[in-house]
């Protein structure tokens, strides 16, 4: 029996995402109920990406430090757009590689022009931007994407850490210090019962 896809989520992911945006949202999301098809262009499921633990340590940027290895549960190459109910976008050096790819930016695409739910953390802003996706819209992203954004069209917000900006059904937060702001608003843009 196929399941709905209410229940599916579609998580796009590379080597060096994020660890903390990986590993809290994909955790967070399967114990709501979801199921997470964690996904890496180039990739099957069973196979392994690395993380990058991304702090901020008081430097001018943030640090970087081995993460971990995180095992994919689906292979990029079979998924649908139209089998989720939304879309996650991790952050981290990954994103720089993911928005060169033609069907990650389709997914993105996808997504947005039919008005799903979509969450970016941090860099995952990269892959809305290469979409071209945002114009006129309101989000934001780790700072260092900000003349990203605006070329792309959009209205930076610069926001705390640990903050969301919700516009429609795009949810985006500036790093994984805002997981917690993040996780209930793209949950419920998906099902807006559901954490009630």
């Amino acid at each position: 029996m196929k399941r709905s896809p209410q229940n599916k989520i579609l998580m796009i992911v590379g080597d060096y995402s994020e660890d903390y945006e990986v590993m809290v949202p994909f955790q967070a999301l399967e114990m709501l109920g979801f199921t997470v098809d964690a996904v890496c262009p180039g990739k099957r499921k069973g196979e392994t990406i690395r993380t990058a633990i991304h702090d901020f340590e008081g430097d001018q940027t943030y640090s970087e430090k081995p993460g971990h290895l995180f095992r994919l549960t689906a292979s990029f190459a079979t998924v649908s757009a139209e089998d989720y109910a939304g879309l996650y976008l991790a952050g981290g050096r990954a994103c720089e590689y993911l928005r060169l790819e033609a069907p990650v930016l389709a997914i993105v695409r996808a997504f947005m022009t039919e008005n799903r739910p979509v969450a970016a953390i941090c860099h995952g802003a990269q892959l809305l931007t290469a979409a071209d996706v945002v114009r006129g819209r309101r989000l934001t992203a780790y700072p260092a994407v900000e003349p990203e954004v605006k070329a792309a069209g959009a209205h930076f917000v610069a926001t705390a850490p640990e903050h969301t900006v919700i516009d429609g059904n795009l949810a985006t937060a500036p790093a994984w210090p805002g997981h917690q702001t993040l996780m209930r608003a793209f949950v419920q843009i998906i099902d807006p019962n559901l954490l009630n």
